[in-house]
Order: C-alpha cells, then structure tokens, then sequence
C-alpha cells in the first residue's frame, strides 16, 4: 500500500482574466477544490492502488468536509485533528501558470503518526511542504525512517523553489542525504536549485543522494531521470491538448509514477529497474505519470473531467 504524508487543505483557485488590475477589480472565475501536495497525490493515485492518507486537518466543518472528499476517491483517510483548516489561494494566469498564497493552518501540526497508520504500507511519499513547520516536520521525518526500517522505500517531492528557498537549499539537501528515500521528485527549477540536474547533466549536488533516483519533470519537455551510478536519461512527454491550469499536475505525474512503482514491487521488478539495459520500468513509470498528468490541465484546480 503506498501511503502519502502531508498536507490536506481548500485550495481557493482564480482563474484570472487578463493581468491584475492593482486597486480595483479584475475579471476572474473562482473555484474551492480540494487542495494539498500530498493529498492530491494520493486522490490520483486511489483508481491505481490501494493508498492511504496521513495528514491533520482543523477540529472544524472544513476539515470534516475535506477528509469525506479524499475518502470519496477510496483513499483510507488517517487525520488528526488540531486547530483550523488551511486554505491556499491559487492565482492562474492565461498560460496556466500558479501564483499560491498558503495559510497552511491544520497541515503544519501533525504531531505523531500511530503505529496503526502506517501498518501495511510498503511505501511512504512526503512533499517537501511537510518538512516546513513543527511538529508536522519532526512527524514527518520519523514516520520516513520508522518506513524504512520495517523494509519499506520512500520517496520525496522537492514542492517549490519558494519552499525550498524558506527552508534552506543545504538543510534540505542535508536531510534527503540523511533521508536517503528511493525518489526524488522535483521540476527543472527546483532541481537545478538543489544542484542535482543542470543543463540534463547530474549537478554539482548530486552525489550526495548516492542511492537515490532523481525524477527531474520539464512541464511539456522531456522528463530527465538520473539513476545511481548511471547516466541521465529522458523520457518525452505526449503533446496535450489546452493547457488552462497547471495546478496538481506535478502531483499527478507523482502519482502515476509511484502506482507503477508499487506495481513492480509486488512483483519483485522494481529493484532491477535501474540496471535493466534502457531501464524500461522507469521509462513505462514516468509514460504513466504522463498520463496522470494530462488529465488534470483542463480543469481547475487539482481535479479531473470527471471528478
């Protein structure tokens, strides 16, 4: 079972109409979605195999709302809580592009995950969002190493350049080589920020993460994966069609990406991935994350057509 920490928030989504009008009114559609890296994650990744959710969401009618929603796509929803639920407010230009304004309220107080949520899993995915904030930050680095003590894989997703930028680039880059998950997610900017891809070459950092497998995403570009102890290699990304908003499209792709992964572990595939000649696993994980992926561009917020 794949299991994804972190945060479950309302994500207020604008889609605006032609640029801001400082000191007045601009054109806009607004939309209240589901919202949160790691939720997102685990409602695409449901339809693809069993997973559950471990999060906090605010003693509050929002927070009940939200966690009934996640349970409705057949994700097993584990939440404390604590406090008021988050919001994000998600601006989205005409090209698609996200502006976010976070109050993550509820997500950032996680303070321990019982034993009993994380019985069964197999692998535990966690944003980097989850590290920015106590105690959800503690919580989250814990509930990582007790995973892989019990013989789990984990991974992570590097979420922002803002975020990272907040957190320190060599706090971060000290924790994922303490860490050192299975994967490691991250889009062109926030991995050439971390030093670990630049120019589709591995980056000045990379070595630090020896045993770890970095999924580098390109927006409509090719997806840059660099396995240890080989040299990157890209897998395209299919043409699209509109592209109105970009929100959980890096979420999606994740999701996808790790339901095949989970795949291949049932079948004991995954761990000769990287050594199989044209690593095809990898290539056929990053094809469905693709997939995943497309679905949600059309729509607002971190949903699909047929949500």
């Amino acid at each position: 079972m794949l299991g994804v920490l972190g945060d479950l928030v309302e994500d207020v989504v604008v889609w605006v109409t032609g640029p801001l009008r400082h000191g007045t009114d601009s054109t806009a559609r607004v939309f209240r979605q589901r919202g949160g890296s790691a939720a997102n994650v685990a409602a695409f990744a449901a339809g693809q195999c069993p997973v559950r959710f471990l999060g906090c969401v605010g003693d509050d009618p929002a927070g009940g709302g939200l966690a009934a929603e996640l349970a409705g796509h057949g994700v097993d929803v584990r939440v404390a809580h604590r406090g008021r639920t988050g919001s994000i407010v998600v601006l989205i230009d005409d090209a698609g592009e996200r502006t976010m304004l976070p109050d993550r309220g509820a997500a950032t107080l996680l303070e321990t995950v019982p034993d009993a949520w994380l019985d069964g899993l197999t692998h535990l995915h966690v944003p980097a969002y989850s590290f920015d904030g106590e105690p959800v930050g503690t919580t989250a680095v814990d509930a990582l190493r007790r995973v892989r003590s019990a013989g789990g894989t984990t991974s992570l997703d590097a979420s922002s350049t803002g975020m990272l930028e907040g957190f320190g680039r060599e706090r971060f880059l000290a924790l994922a080589e303490e860490l050192a998950p299975t994967l490691l997610f991250a889009n062109r900017s926030e991995s050439a920020y971390l030093g670990l891809l630049v120019d589709g070459r591995s980056g000045p950092e990379r070595a630090r993460l020896a045993a770890t497998t970095v999924v580098t995403k390109s927006g409509s570009e090719a997806t840059t994966i660099d396995v240890p102890g080989g040299a990157p290699f890209t897998v395209p990304v299919p043409p699209v069609g509109e592209v109105r908003d970009l929100t959980g499209a890096g979420d999606a792709f994740a999701a996808g990406f790790l339901a095949a992964f989970l795949d291949a572990r049932l079948t004991g595939e995954e761990a000769s991935w990287p050594s199989l000649p044209g690593a095809p696993g990898l290539r056929e994980a990053a094809a469905r994350g693709h997939r995943c992926a497309a679905r949600v561009l059309g729509s607002p917020g971190a949903s699909c057509p047929e949500d």
